[in-house]
């Protein structure tokens, strides 16, 4: 399947429609309609699209784009798992990101390796998650 996606920086022609089944596990997953919002809001967008136009992988990042960044989302549609999209994205967006000083995320433990593979290293953090707006619909 890799080979039928195609990668773009852009939200052209992105609507609701083209973003469906992500968030998968989430108790309250943002509506497709409140996910084209996260992708119009943040700083930098980078999207694996099928063959069919259909969006089966993103990343975003928010910044201050003097010399911080910040890597919010990652995911890549379960049918298109394990065929290096996700390593992909995440190799576009460090390479938007060069330029600045920190490019930061939070991810479970069992996710480390996989961030470590593509340059990235551990460390600590804290967070404040409100579970009440993980729908983030307004």
């Amino acid at each position: 399947m890799q080979n039928l996606v195609t990668y773009t920086s852009t939200l052209d022609g992105v609507t609701p429609a083209n973003l469906q089944g992500f968030f998968v596990g989430w108790p309250h997953p943002p509506a497709p309609v409140d996910h084209l919002r996260i992708l119009v809001g943040s700083h930098a967008v980078e999207l694996a699209l099928g063959p069919d136009g259909m969006v089966v992988g993103f990343i975003t990042a928010i910044s201050d784009g003097v010399c911080s960044a910040y890597i919010a989302l990652l995911e890549v549609l379960p049918p298109y798992q394990g065929r290096g999209i996700g390593s992909e994205l995440v190799r576009r967006m460090l390479a938007r990101l060069a330029n600045l000083y920190m490019v930061d995320l939070l991810c479970d433990p069992e996710l480390q390796p996989f961030y470590e593979r593509l340059g990235m290293r551990p460390a600590s953090g804290m967070l404040l998650r409100n579970y009440a707006r993980q729908s983030c619909a307004p």
